[in-house]
């Protein structure tokens, strides 16, 4: 049966998500130990905790989910446990695709978490955590996440976080042809941001990664890498700051800032494309003007909240790009939501009678083991016309097709195990069901 321990941007404060980002990689390991298999996907507003366990889930299997999170994270059990919900059974499979398709995003529809679910069931092969169940699961996703892209209005918007943070710098940037940009870091949303910036009419845009990926990404772009040498001073210079790396210490600081801006702090102009007023809302030094916008939308946090403090400077970060994501387009979510819906109940169906169909397979291999052996003694008796094979060949096609169709008809209402039980009394046949029963089927 499945379980999934979630704890996101509706559920938990951003102080503990930005911790549980940091959740090791051997993660999915650990919890996969005490059952078939387990999937971790973490991103900027959610931890999610996807595991296969053996039989039906009880509390049992909840609490050592939840202490084995708590454990690695460094979180207080008890902390986690008021910050996270749990799903189980069909709930896990709806909640997954409702996740992979952006409905439980921040921006409704926003379209990086489909990459993060491929890429947690990725990881969770390459450390071999994965059962059948899981990869089915998560396959199913992708695959409803598509036709949520292809075929609603949500899919079509391209919403991300990155496009609610330029809409939000819109007013503090009084010509995007004019502003001076530095992204750093090249990770999941830097190409993203870079297409987002130059759609704005954004063209004088450098690149600075930490890691030192900077000059690959910047070739393969069109745009100016800088080296560690140059950075301070860019950083402090640049209209917008886009951080976006997945490093675990911050990247950017206000020392940062005062050693690019040099001794003359007082007199720095405003950078090129930065209007002389800032109406949106985030962070900065009580009474100054801002002229400089930073953007942080790396998890955990890449800028220090020191950055603030420095004169001249806003800090937008994802806390409170979250507080101001728009209202859900209300049409395009409820067809949204109805593909997902269709799509979990399918994943149900399909489990359910793969669930019963070893027990199928016995009973036919049964049934047409005792029809050869009947039609080898009817041609030994002078069945030369072939009459007798095919009349029986008939009717044991009729009596099966009954208990076949009875079969999928109870799988798919979460009794399958009466018609595995039934053929086991009925004929004594031992059916090699895949070590659930189909009351789980139904329910994972």
């Amino acid at each position: 049966m499945l379980l999934c321990v979630t704890a996101n941007h509706k559920t938990a404060p951003f102080e503990l998500l930005e911790r549980l980002s940091r959740t090791p990689d051997d993660l999915a390991g650990s919890l996969s130990d005490e059952s078939r298999g387990a999937v971790v996907l973490a991103t900027c507003n959610r931890f999610e905790a996807y595991v296969d366990v053996e039989g039906a889930a009880d509390e049992t299997d909840v609490a050592r989910i939840l202490s084995t999170v708590a454990e690695r994270s460094g979180i207080d059990a008890d902390t986690l446990t008021a910050s996270s919900s749990v799903h189980s059974g069909p709930r896990v499979v709806e909640h997954l695709f409702a996740v992979a398709s952006g409905l439980e995003s921040v921006v409704s529809g926003e379209g990086e978490i489909a990459g993060q679910v491929r890429r947690a069931l990725a990881s969770a092969r390459t450390h071999g955590t994965t059962s059948p169940e899981l990869e089915r699961l998560f396959q199913r996703a992708s695959e409803a996440q598509r036709k949520v892209k292809n075929d609603t209005a949500l899919g079509r918007a391209g919403r991300s976080l990155v496009r609610l943070a330029l809409e939000l710098a819109d007013s503090r940037i009084a010509d995007w042809g004019a502003a001076r940009v530095l992204l750093v870091g090249t990770g999941a949303y830097a190409a993203v941001t870079l297409a987002a910036l130059r759609e704005r009419g954004a063209h004088d845009i450098s690149v600075h990664s930490p890691s030192g990926r900077g000059t690959a990404f910047a070739a393969k772009h069109g745009i100016r890498a800088l080296p560690k040498a140059e950075y301070a001073r860019a950083a402090a210079h640049a209209t917008l700051v886009i951080t976006c790396t997945s490093a675990e210490h911050a990247v950017l600081d206000a020392a940062v800032l005062r050693e690019g801006r040099g001794p003359a702090l007082s007199a720095l102009p405003a950078p090129s494309g930065a209007s002389g007023e800032c109406p949106i809302p985030g962070h900065g030094a009580a009474g100054a003007t801002p002229t400089q916008l930073i953007v942080d939308l790396g998890m955990p946090r890449n800028v220090a909240p020191d950055v603030a403090d420095v004169e001249g400077v806003a800090l937008l970060d994802l806390e409170t790009i979250r507080l101001h994501a728009p209202l859900e387009e209300l049409q395009a979510t409820d067809a949204a939501r109805s593909i997902v819906r269709a799509a979990a109940a399918t994943f149900h169906e399909v489990g359910a009678r793969e669930s019963v169909t070893p027990a199928v397979v016995a009973l036919r291999a049964h049934i047409f083991g005792l029809l050869e052996a009947e039609i080898e003694r009817a041609r030994k008796r002078g069945d030369h016309g072939g009459q007798v094979e095919q009349a029986m060949r008939h009717l044991a096609g009729v009596l099966l097709h009954t208990p076949t169709s009875r079969a999928h008809e109870l799988a798919a209402q979460g009794r399958g195990s009466e018609f595995i039980a039934a053929v086991e009394s009925l004929y004594g046949l031992t059916t090699e069901v895949e070590t659930r029963t189909t009351d789980d089927a139904a329910t994972a």
